[in-house]
């Protein structure tokens, strides 16, 4: 209910003492009630723009707030990223020196002299040439990390032909549902949404632990949008909300799922 307006009760009150004085006919007190009328009306038109204003302010307020909030959880996203990826480089040169020194066999114990048919050992002024000299371009951590900085840097085809090499290469490593989630992204800013969400689905059915699956999930859901499937985005982004009510992908979702309505 709109409040009187304040100058209400003026107008009436100098209304009821023009009556009692006697010093008012009839047209006059028509022509009050009709002022009276016209104030009312200038002022609830006054409301409603007003009210309009305000919600057209709150909506570009909330697109705003969604804006920052998906930028600031792909920067984060970035950053944990790059540092995953240096620590498994790490660990990756680590398994791979030891897997390379478990397969040289050890020397058999020498019972006869040497025969000069055989090559001659290397002697202690010439050392061996180390063999972990190429070990960074055999370890599952440093394909994927040269698919993800061509990503990175918009060579989207040399991405998507870096993933789907790792995936083929390294299927079993722990870096596999992140070459599927990139992979996704990739065909995203490619915008085949179609294969973004057959990359993002096969990190929901086949790492359904990893921290990967509620943003997956949400990019289904603009993906879906994209291409205009309206009932699967409305299921994946549900989905985020009611399975991940507690992560950031949810607050997003809860505003592209009003968008649907």
């Amino acid at each position: 209910m709109n409040p009187i307006p304040p100058v209400l009760p003026f107008i009436a009150g100098v209304g009821v003492l023009v009556l009692a004085a006697g010093c008012a006919n009839h047209a006059d007190f028509v022509n009050l009630r009709q002022e009276v009328r016209a104030t009312i009306q200038a002022q609830m038109q006054a409301q409603e723009r007003s009210r309009e204003r305000h919600e057209a302010l709150s909506n570009r307020l909330q697109k705003l707030e969604v804006a920052e909030e998906s930028s600031t959880l792909e920067k984060r996203v970035r950053g944990l990223a790059l540092r995953l990826q240096s620590l498994e480089d790490r660990i990756g040169r680590l398994e791979e020196i030891l897997r390379r020194q478990a397969s040289v066999p050890s020397p058999a114990p020498r019972t006869r002299p040497p025969d000069l048919s055989f090559p001659p050992e290397p002697s202690p002024d010439e050392p061996e040439e180390p063999f972990t000299s190429d070990l960074a371009s055999l370890t599952p951590t440093t394909a994927f990390n040269e698919a993800y900085k061509d990503y990175l840097n918009g060579r989207y085809d040399l991405a998507v032909s870096g993933f789907r090499r790792f995936l083929q290469d390294f299927p079993s490593t722990s870096l596999a549902p992140n070459a599927h989630y990139w992979l996704g992204e990739t065909y995203s800013h490619q915008r085949d949404y179609v294969r973004a969400m057959q990359s993002f689905e096969r990190v929901v059915s086949e790492y359904p632990g990893n921290d990967k699956v509620p943003s997956a999930l949400f990019k289904i859901g603009l993906a879906a949008m994209e291409i205009g499937d309206s009932a699967r985005a409305r299921s994946a982004l549900k989905r985020v909300i009611e399975d991940y009510s507690a992560s950031n992908e949810a607050k997003l979702a809860k505003h592209k799922l009003a968008e649907l309505r």
